[in-house]
Protein backbone atom coordinates (compact mmCIF):
# COMPACT_ATOMS: atom_id res chain seq x y z
CA UNK A 1 0.00 0.00 0.00
CA UNK A 2 1.51 3.50 -1.17
CA UNK A 3 1.70 6.35 1.51
CA UNK A 4 0.90 9.76 -0.77
CA UNK A 5 1.86 11.89 -2.76
CA UNK A 6 4.96 14.00 -1.77
CA UNK A 7 6.54 16.68 -3.94
CA UNK A 8 10.00 17.77 -4.44
CA UNK A 9 10.70 21.04 -6.02
CA UNK A 10 13.56 21.99 -8.32
CA UNK A 11 14.16 24.99 -9.81
CA UNK A 12 18.18 25.99 -10.17
CA UNK A 13 21.31 24.16 -10.15
CA UNK A 14 22.30 23.73 -7.10
CA UNK A 15 18.78 22.13 -6.19
CA UNK A 16 19.65 19.33 -8.68
CA UNK A 17 22.87 18.09 -7.13
CA UNK A 18 20.85 18.04 -3.71
CA UNK A 19 18.04 16.31 -4.96
CA UNK A 20 19.70 14.02 -6.88
CA UNK A 21 20.26 11.44 -3.58
CA UNK A 22 16.94 12.51 -2.16
CA UNK A 23 14.98 10.85 -5.12
CA UNK A 24 17.25 7.63 -5.02
CA UNK A 25 16.76 7.00 -1.50
CA UNK A 26 12.60 7.78 -1.55
CA UNK A 27 12.94 5.62 -4.47
CA UNK A 28 14.91 2.33 -2.77
CA UNK A 29 12.69 2.30 0.38
CA UNK A 30 11.15 -0.64 1.47
CA UNK A 31 7.76 1.41 1.76
CA UNK A 32 6.70 2.65 -1.53
CA UNK A 33 6.47 6.37 -1.91
CA UNK A 34 5.04 8.33 -4.80
CA UNK A 35 7.77 10.54 -5.53
CA UNK A 36 6.84 13.76 -7.77
CA UNK A 37 9.69 16.38 -8.97
CA UNK A 38 8.52 19.67 -9.80
CA UNK A 39 11.12 22.01 -11.99
CA UNK A 40 10.11 25.28 -11.92
CA UNK A 41 12.21 26.58 -14.52
CA UNK A 42 14.59 29.08 -12.58
CA UNK A 43 17.69 27.54 -14.09
CA UNK A 44 16.05 26.42 -17.53
CA UNK A 45 18.89 26.15 -20.57
CA UNK A 46 21.27 22.79 -21.41
CA UNK A 47 23.89 23.83 -19.58
CA UNK A 48 22.32 24.63 -16.31
CA UNK A 49 19.72 22.65 -16.29
CA UNK A 50 19.33 19.35 -18.91
CA UNK A 51 22.90 17.93 -18.09
CA UNK A 52 22.65 17.77 -14.75
CA UNK A 53 19.79 15.44 -14.62
CA UNK A 54 21.36 13.48 -16.90
CA UNK A 55 24.68 13.49 -15.70
CA UNK A 56 22.93 12.58 -12.08
CA UNK A 57 20.42 10.50 -12.79
CA UNK A 58 17.86 12.96 -12.36
CA UNK A 59 14.29 11.50 -13.83
CA UNK A 60 12.33 13.70 -16.25
CA UNK A 61 9.87 16.18 -13.96
CA UNK A 62 6.13 15.43 -13.27
CA UNK A 63 5.95 18.87 -13.98
CA UNK A 64 7.74 21.81 -15.44
CA UNK A 65 6.57 25.44 -14.01
CA UNK A 66 8.90 27.26 -16.75
CA UNK A 67 8.95 30.70 -14.95
CA UNK A 68 12.53 31.51 -16.46
CA UNK A 69 14.66 34.26 -15.27
CA UNK A 70 13.34 38.20 -14.32
CA UNK A 71 14.01 40.09 -11.08
CA UNK A 72 13.43 38.45 -7.74
CA UNK A 73 10.29 39.98 -7.05
CA UNK A 74 9.36 38.73 -11.01
CA UNK A 75 10.80 35.11 -10.20
CA UNK A 76 9.38 34.27 -6.87
CA UNK A 77 5.81 35.67 -7.81
CA UNK A 78 6.14 33.27 -10.61
CA UNK A 79 6.78 30.26 -8.98
CA UNK A 80 4.81 30.77 -6.10
CA UNK A 81 1.72 31.37 -8.39
CA UNK A 82 2.72 28.37 -10.53
CA UNK A 83 3.19 26.28 -7.97
CA UNK A 84 0.00 27.34 -6.35
CA UNK A 85 -1.82 26.28 -9.15
CA UNK A 86 -0.11 22.54 -9.77
CA UNK A 87 -0.68 22.07 -5.73
CA UNK A 88 -4.56 22.62 -6.65
CA UNK A 89 -4.91 20.91 -9.77
CA UNK A 90 -2.81 17.97 -9.69
CA UNK A 91 -5.43 14.65 -9.56
CA UNK A 92 -3.92 13.43 -6.01
CA UNK A 93 -3.35 16.14 -3.14
CA UNK A 94 0.44 16.35 -1.61
CA UNK A 95 1.31 14.48 1.29
CA UNK A 96 4.13 16.88 1.61
CA UNK A 97 6.92 19.51 -0.29
CA UNK A 98 10.44 19.33 0.16
CA UNK A 99 12.32 22.38 -0.85
CA UNK A 100 16.14 22.36 -0.91
CA UNK A 101 18.67 25.06 -0.47
CA UNK A 102 17.98 28.93 -0.66
CA UNK A 103 16.96 29.71 -4.18
CA UNK A 104 13.89 31.87 -5.29
CA UNK A 105 11.89 28.84 -5.55
CA UNK A 106 12.34 27.40 -2.13
CA UNK A 107 11.09 30.00 -0.84
CA UNK A 108 8.33 30.59 -3.20
CA UNK A 109 7.53 27.12 -3.43
CA UNK A 110 7.03 26.67 0.22
CA UNK A 111 5.02 29.54 0.56
CA UNK A 112 2.19 28.28 -2.01
CA UNK A 113 2.45 24.93 -0.11
CA UNK A 114 2.02 25.95 3.61
CA UNK A 115 -0.45 28.59 2.05
CA UNK A 116 -2.62 25.32 0.93
CA UNK A 117 -2.06 23.45 4.78
CA UNK A 118 0.45 21.20 3.09
CA UNK A 119 3.51 20.52 5.05
CA UNK A 120 6.79 21.17 3.92
CA UNK A 121 10.19 19.84 4.73
CA UNK A 122 13.80 22.21 3.71
CA UNK A 123 16.54 20.63 3.31
CA UNK A 124 19.70 22.43 4.23
CA UNK A 125 17.64 24.60 7.05
CA UNK A 126 19.37 26.87 9.40
CA UNK A 127 22.28 28.36 7.25
CA UNK A 128 23.02 31.65 7.98
CA UNK A 129 25.35 34.17 6.67
CA UNK A 130 23.66 37.23 8.69
CA UNK A 131 24.67 39.24 5.81
CA UNK A 132 20.85 40.38 4.94
CA UNK A 133 21.95 41.84 1.45
CA UNK A 134 22.00 38.58 -0.07
CA UNK A 135 18.81 37.41 -1.34
CA UNK A 136 19.72 34.06 -0.35
CA UNK A 137 19.70 34.90 3.12
CA UNK A 138 16.28 36.65 3.23
CA UNK A 139 14.91 33.29 1.03
CA UNK A 140 16.51 31.09 4.23
CA UNK A 141 14.70 32.88 6.72
CA UNK A 142 11.72 32.93 5.36
CA UNK A 143 11.62 29.22 4.59
CA UNK A 144 12.81 27.91 7.99
CA UNK A 145 10.19 30.33 9.65
CA UNK A 146 7.27 29.03 7.52
CA UNK A 147 8.55 25.09 7.20
CA UNK A 148 7.29 22.02 9.36
CA UNK A 149 10.25 20.12 9.01
CA UNK A 150 13.85 21.56 9.42
CA UNK A 151 16.38 19.56 7.93
CA UNK A 152 19.81 20.37 9.10
CA UNK A 153 23.06 20.08 7.18
CA UNK A 154 25.73 22.13 8.80
CA UNK A 155 26.22 22.24 12.50
CA UNK A 156 26.05 25.63 12.86
CA UNK A 157 22.06 25.23 11.87
CA UNK A 158 20.64 23.71 15.01
CA UNK A 159 22.01 26.89 16.87
CA UNK A 160 20.99 29.14 14.62
CA UNK A 161 17.42 27.77 14.35
CA UNK A 162 17.34 27.54 18.25
CA UNK A 163 18.28 31.19 18.60
CA UNK A 164 15.71 32.21 16.05
CA UNK A 165 13.01 30.48 18.68
CA UNK A 166 11.85 27.11 16.68
CA UNK A 167 11.49 24.52 18.38
CA UNK A 168 13.63 21.43 18.77
CA UNK A 169 11.12 18.83 17.57
CA UNK A 170 11.18 20.59 14.47
CA UNK A 171 14.84 20.77 13.54
CA UNK A 172 16.57 17.35 12.62
CA UNK A 173 20.41 17.23 11.73
CA UNK A 174 20.66 14.87 9.02
CA UNK A 175 23.64 15.70 7.21
CA UNK A 176 24.70 17.22 3.69
CA UNK A 177 23.43 15.62 0.35
CA UNK A 178 25.97 18.11 -1.54
CA UNK A 179 28.48 15.19 -0.12
CA UNK A 180 25.97 12.36 -1.05
CA UNK A 181 26.11 13.18 -4.59
CA UNK A 182 29.67 14.16 -4.46
CA UNK A 183 30.67 10.86 -3.59
CA UNK A 184 28.22 9.32 -5.60
CA UNK A 185 29.47 10.91 -8.70
CA UNK A 186 33.35 11.19 -7.57
CA UNK A 187 34.41 7.77 -9.58
CA UNK A 188 32.73 8.98 -12.81
CA UNK A 189 33.98 12.43 -12.79
CA UNK A 190 37.35 11.58 -12.45
CA UNK A 191 37.23 9.10 -15.22
CA UNK A 192 36.54 11.93 -17.40
CA UNK A 193 40.67 12.86 -16.73
CA UNK A 194 39.41 16.79 -17.17
CA UNK A 195 43.06 17.89 -16.39
CA UNK A 196 44.75 15.49 -18.33
CA UNK A 197 42.48 16.69 -21.45
CA UNK A 198 43.23 20.36 -20.77
CA UNK A 199 46.56 19.38 -20.31
CA UNK A 200 46.88 20.40 -17.25
CA UNK A 201 49.16 19.26 -14.25
CA UNK A 202 46.70 16.77 -11.81
CA UNK A 203 46.88 18.88 -8.61
CA UNK A 204 49.12 21.99 -9.92
CA UNK A 205 46.60 24.07 -10.46
CA UNK A 206 43.73 26.59 -9.28
CA UNK A 207 40.05 26.01 -10.11
CA UNK A 208 37.90 28.99 -10.07
CA UNK A 209 34.14 29.83 -9.82
CA UNK A 210 32.15 33.33 -9.57
CA UNK A 211 29.04 34.10 -9.87
CA UNK A 212 27.16 36.17 -6.97
CA UNK A 213 26.49 39.77 -7.91
CA UNK A 214 28.07 41.49 -4.93
CA UNK A 215 31.19 40.03 -7.65
CA UNK A 216 30.36 39.97 -10.98
CA UNK A 217 27.91 42.62 -11.56
CA UNK A 218 30.32 45.46 -9.57
CA UNK A 219 32.61 46.74 -12.20
CA UNK A 220 35.12 48.03 -10.02
CA UNK A 221 34.98 44.57 -7.85
CA UNK A 222 35.36 42.80 -10.88
CA UNK A 223 37.92 44.59 -12.77
CA UNK A 224 40.03 43.90 -8.71
CA UNK A 225 38.74 40.17 -9.59
CA UNK A 226 40.77 39.65 -13.04
CA UNK A 227 44.00 41.40 -11.70
CA UNK A 228 43.59 39.25 -8.57
CA UNK A 229 43.33 36.13 -10.92
CA UNK A 230 46.14 37.28 -13.34
CA UNK A 231 48.44 37.79 -10.59
CA UNK A 232 47.35 33.88 -9.27
CA UNK A 233 48.46 32.64 -13.16
CA UNK A 234 52.18 34.01 -12.56
CA UNK A 235 52.50 31.40 -9.51
CA UNK A 236 50.20 28.25 -10.77
CA UNK A 237 47.56 27.76 -14.22
CA UNK A 238 44.04 28.13 -13.54
CA UNK A 239 40.94 26.83 -15.05
CA UNK A 240 38.01 28.83 -14.95
CA UNK A 241 34.85 27.51 -15.81
CA UNK A 242 31.95 30.68 -15.95
CA UNK A 243 28.97 30.83 -15.49
CA UNK A 244 26.94 33.11 -18.47
CA UNK A 245 26.13 35.71 -15.95
CA UNK A 246 29.95 35.98 -15.52
CA UNK A 247 30.84 35.37 -18.53
CA UNK A 248 28.27 38.24 -19.58
CA UNK A 249 29.70 41.02 -17.42
CA UNK A 250 33.11 39.91 -18.18
CA UNK A 251 32.20 40.90 -21.95
CA UNK A 252 30.41 43.65 -21.32
CA UNK A 253 33.71 45.19 -19.35
CA UNK A 254 35.68 44.17 -21.73
CA UNK A 255 37.57 42.17 -19.66
CA UNK A 256 37.78 38.83 -21.43
CA UNK A 257 40.99 39.83 -23.35
CA UNK A 258 42.29 40.85 -20.28
CA UNK A 259 42.24 37.06 -18.72
CA UNK A 260 43.16 35.47 -22.10
CA UNK A 261 46.14 37.81 -22.34
CA UNK A 262 47.78 35.31 -19.61
CA UNK A 263 48.98 32.33 -20.68
CA UNK A 264 48.09 30.33 -17.26
CA UNK A 265 44.64 31.08 -17.68
CA UNK A 266 42.01 28.40 -18.90
CA UNK A 267 38.92 29.67 -19.52
CA UNK A 268 35.97 27.62 -20.06
CA UNK A 269 32.20 27.49 -20.48
CA UNK A 270 30.03 26.73 -17.77
CA UNK A 271 30.14 22.61 -17.26
CA UNK A 272 28.35 19.71 -16.12
CA UNK A 273 28.36 18.60 -12.80
CA UNK A 274 30.61 15.74 -13.57
CA UNK A 275 32.92 18.19 -15.24
CA UNK A 276 33.05 20.34 -12.77
CA UNK A 277 33.71 17.75 -10.29
CA UNK A 278 36.43 16.31 -11.95
CA UNK A 279 38.26 19.81 -12.49
CA UNK A 280 37.63 20.47 -9.24
CA UNK A 281 38.98 17.02 -7.47
CA UNK A 282 42.25 17.11 -9.10
CA UNK A 283 43.13 20.61 -8.75
CA UNK A 284 45.81 22.41 -5.84
CA UNK A 285 43.18 25.11 -4.38
CA UNK A 286 40.03 26.49 -5.53
CA UNK A 287 39.17 29.95 -5.34
CA UNK A 288 35.33 30.56 -5.09
CA UNK A 289 31.43 32.56 -4.00
CA UNK A 290 30.09 29.40 -4.13
CA UNK A 291 28.56 27.76 -1.38
CA UNK A 292 28.61 24.18 -2.89
CA UNK A 293 31.92 24.59 -3.50
CA UNK A 294 32.88 25.36 -0.06
CA UNK A 295 31.50 21.76 1.02
CA UNK A 296 33.23 20.31 -1.45
CA UNK A 297 36.49 21.14 -1.30
CA UNK A 298 36.23 20.77 2.29
CA UNK A 299 35.19 16.99 2.01
CA UNK A 300 37.89 16.33 -0.60
CA UNK A 301 40.63 18.17 1.67
CA UNK A 302 40.88 20.84 -0.79
CA UNK A 303 42.20 24.19 0.32
CA UNK A 304 39.34 26.55 -0.68
CA UNK A 305 39.61 30.67 -0.59
CA UNK A 306 35.67 32.60 -0.99
CA UNK A 307 35.65 36.20 -1.88
CA UNK A 308 32.74 36.51 -0.07
CA UNK A 309 32.63 38.84 3.51
CA UNK A 310 31.32 35.97 4.75
CA UNK A 311 29.93 32.34 4.97
CA UNK A 312 26.55 30.52 5.91
CA UNK A 313 28.66 27.58 6.01
CA UNK A 314 31.10 28.17 8.87
CA UNK A 315 32.22 24.57 9.98
CA UNK A 316 34.28 24.65 6.53
CA UNK A 317 36.02 27.15 8.22
CA UNK A 318 36.58 25.74 11.58
CA UNK A 319 36.75 22.67 10.53
CA UNK A 320 37.39 22.07 6.99
CA UNK A 321 39.47 23.87 4.72
CA UNK A 322 37.95 27.24 3.59
CA UNK A 323 39.29 30.75 4.38
CA UNK A 324 36.53 33.71 3.82
CA UNK A 325 38.92 35.93 2.06
CA UNK A 326 36.48 38.81 1.56
CA UNK A 327 37.80 42.24 -0.44
CA UNK A 328 41.10 41.36 0.61
CA UNK A 329 42.87 40.37 -2.52
CA UNK A 330 46.55 40.54 -1.16
CA UNK A 331 45.31 38.08 1.74
CA UNK A 332 44.25 35.77 -0.93
CA UNK A 333 47.31 36.23 -2.22
CA UNK A 334 49.07 35.31 0.46
CA UNK A 335 46.78 32.04 1.02
CA UNK A 336 48.00 31.04 -2.30
CA UNK A 337 51.77 31.19 -1.28
CA UNK A 338 50.74 29.52 1.41
CA UNK A 339 49.27 26.22 -0.02
CA UNK A 340 52.06 26.41 -2.92
CA UNK A 341 54.67 26.09 0.00
CA UNK A 342 52.81 23.37 1.41
CA UNK A 343 51.93 25.74 4.58
CA UNK A 344 48.06 26.17 4.81
CA UNK A 345 45.81 24.57 7.19
CA UNK A 346 44.37 20.75 7.17
CA UNK A 347 41.11 20.03 7.92
CA UNK A 348 38.97 17.15 9.29
CA UNK A 349 35.96 15.18 8.94
CA UNK A 350 32.46 17.36 9.44
CA UNK A 351 29.57 15.04 11.19
CA UNK A 352 27.18 13.91 8.41
CA UNK A 353 29.01 14.81 5.71
CA UNK A 354 29.49 11.18 4.64
CA UNK A 355 27.03 9.93 1.62
CA UNK A 356 24.25 9.14 3.99
CA UNK A 357 22.05 12.21 4.48
CA UNK A 358 19.62 11.41 2.11
CA UNK A 359 18.84 8.07 4.03
CA UNK A 360 18.48 9.96 7.24
CA UNK A 361 15.83 12.28 5.07
CA UNK A 362 13.98 9.37 4.45
CA UNK A 363 13.82 8.50 8.15
CA UNK A 364 13.06 11.59 9.60
CA UNK A 365 10.00 12.27 7.16
CA UNK A 366 8.45 8.65 7.55
CA UNK A 367 8.51 9.40 11.34
CA UNK A 368 7.26 13.21 11.10
CA UNK A 369 4.81 13.01 8.59
CA UNK A 370 3.71 9.56 9.94
CA UNK A 371 3.50 8.88 6.14
CA UNK A 372 5.18 4.84 6.67
CA UNK A 373 2.11 2.40 6.00
CA UNK A 374 3.90 -0.87 7.20
CA UNK A 375 0.31 -2.53 7.58
CA UNK A 376 0.67 -6.56 6.24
Amino acid sequence: MGIGCIDLVVGARPNFIKAAPILRAFRDAPVPWTMRLVHTGQHYDEGMSAIFFDQLGIPAPTAELGVGSGTHGEQTARVLAGFEQYLLQTPDRSRGVIVVGDVNSTMAAALAAVKLGIPVAHVEAGLRSFDRSMPEEINRLVTDAVADVLLVSEPSGTENLAREGIPSTRTHYVGNVMIDSLIHSLDAARALRMAERLDLPANGYAYVTLHRPSNVDLPERLDRLVRFLNSVTKRIPVVFPMHPRTRQRLEEQGLIRALTAETGMHLMQAQGYLESLGLMSSSLLAITDSGGVQEETTFLGIPCLTLRPNTERPSTVIQGTNTVVGDDLEKALGCVANILDGRYKPGVPIEGWDGHAAERILSVLEGTWRLADHSS
